[in-house]
């Protein structure tokens, strides 16, 4: 059953948390963006494209977890349970783990409202018995949750290593506004990307068909149709370096020639070479991994590795 009374009503204005941090990122030097606003609905199809590439192996090993470890998750979670899915997107993982634990609710937040609605209906559907509560929000800001699910213990889900996408302090800020939102007897079963082979990771966000270049451009496409830019979307080129110091993958969008541009009415230049930097993801080692989620309030209690150790799903326990 889809309810969606506690979401708030889509709207096509100009975000002005877009518009705010656009500008804030092209004025400083190195120029950076935040990576959020990558899922608009084109940007969200097209990372739903990503998770399918044959280089791209975080998803498809996460959903075997999933799909493997079921009766893992029920034994270690439990039943009646208010699932919040922090970045929803297409919700494609979570039946896995719905079906496993038998939850009294599901919530799942997403920036992208269109792409939310739509794959909420999808679950609804799906999971006829089950109230979906969809809130459209950015999991970064506070956030209200669903009156429906006052008083039930609450497990949170935040897969597909999204918070390798923050730096190590604003992942630790998250993790504990996830505990203050979730409350005292709250889990949280998270995603976490480990380091590993340097090709093979460059690889996966910069694939031979082109896909992630896509999805990184579309950056340039919604701020020229969102913010009145006129950046020449082939004047940019996608790069994916590997940060090794920082034990990251960068993605960049690079000037290919000089530009000059404007957004929402102000003046911006790059030089042949000078890059935005739109995304970090960082990978993590076991003891890396423990020490940021205690860091944010959280204890680890059990975790669930591939055969190949290329990605971990961690449950942990309200600190």
């Amino acid at each position: 059953m889809l309810l969606t009374d506690d979401a708030p009503a889509m709207h096509h204005a100009i975000d002005p948390a877009f518009r705010h941090d656009i500008m804030d990122g092209l004025s400083r030097s190195p120029k950076a963006t935040p990576p959020i606003w990558f899922y608009d609905r084109r940007g969200s199809e097209l990372f739903e494209a990503i998770t399918d590439l044959p280089e791209y192996y975080p998803t498809r090993t996460e959903t075997a977890l999933l799909r493997n470890h079921g009766a893992d998750f029920a034994a270690a979670i439990g039943p009646g349970r208010a699932v919040v899915e922090f970045g929803a997107g297409s919700s494609r993982k979570t039946p896995h783990l719905l079906r496993a634990i038998a939850p009294a609710a599901y919530v799942p937040i997403d920036i992208s409202g269109d792409f939310l609605h739509a794959s909420s209906a999808e679950l609804a559907q799906a999971f006829p018995d089950l109230p979906v509560l969809p809130v459209v929000g950015d999991f970064n800001r506070p956030l209200a949750l669903p009156t429906a699910i006052v008083g039930m213990p609450r497990l949170g889900f935040f897969p597909g290593s999204t918070i390798g996408n923050m730096e190590p302090d604003a992942a630790v800020d998250l993790l504990r506004a996830m505990r203050r939102l979730l409350g005292d007897d709250a889990r949280l079963l998270i995603g976490m990307d480990r380091i590993k082979d340097r090709d093979r990771l460059i690889a996966a966000y910069d694939d031979a068909q082109g896909v992630t270049a896509a999805f990184n451009l579309n950056l340039i496409a919604r701020i020229n149709r969102e913010l009145e830019g006129d950046l020449p979307v082939e004047g940019f080129a996608h790069r994916a370096v590997w940060n090794d110091e920082k034990a990251r993958i960068e993605m960049h969008l690079e000037a290919r020639r000089p530009l000059h541009f404007h957004v929402a009415g102000r003046c911006f230049h790059m030089d042949a070479g000078e890059t935005i930097h739109t995304e970090s993801s960082h990978k993590y080692g076991a003891r890396d991994e423990r020490l940021l989620l205690r860091a944010g309030g959280w204890e680890p209690a059990t975790e669930w590795m591939d055969d190949e150790g290329l990605f971990a799903l961690v449950l942990a326990e309200a600190g």
